[in-house]
């Protein structure tokens, strides 16, 4: 008992350390490209991550962003009424979107 005891208190010190001086967290900015659509899209995701996301999602068919978006509201609850959701696709798509597919419209 007095091991666990003493193993307990020695893991459990670093809870208690402190650091001198200021820790600063970076700030990474992701900007998103200009065109139709900018300010919704960005109002709507960016509210749960950031737009790093949906760039490292990488160049992607019109389908792809329509699932993904979907997806979104459905398993997130992503606040995306039904007519926006043409709208953040279309912005995806023209934007980060890889030419293909282009016939799968919401």
């Amino acid at each position: 008992m007095r091991r666990f005891m003493l193993l307990l208190l020695l893991s459990s010190m670093g809870l208690f350390s402190q650091v001198s001086g200021e820790i600063k967290v970076p700030y990474v900015e992701f900007p998103m490209k200009k065109g139709k659509g900018e300010y919704s899209t960005r109002g709507k995701c960016n509210m749960c991550h950031s737009f790093g996301y949906v760039l490292n999602q990488g160049k992607q068919s019109r389908a792809f962003w329509l699932e993904k978006t979907l997806k979104m509201i459905a398993v997130f609850n992503a606040p995306i009424a039904q007519n926006d959701v043409k709208l953040v696709v279309d912005y995806l798509y023209e934007n980060y979107g890889n030419k293909e597919n282009n016939s799968s419209k919401p």
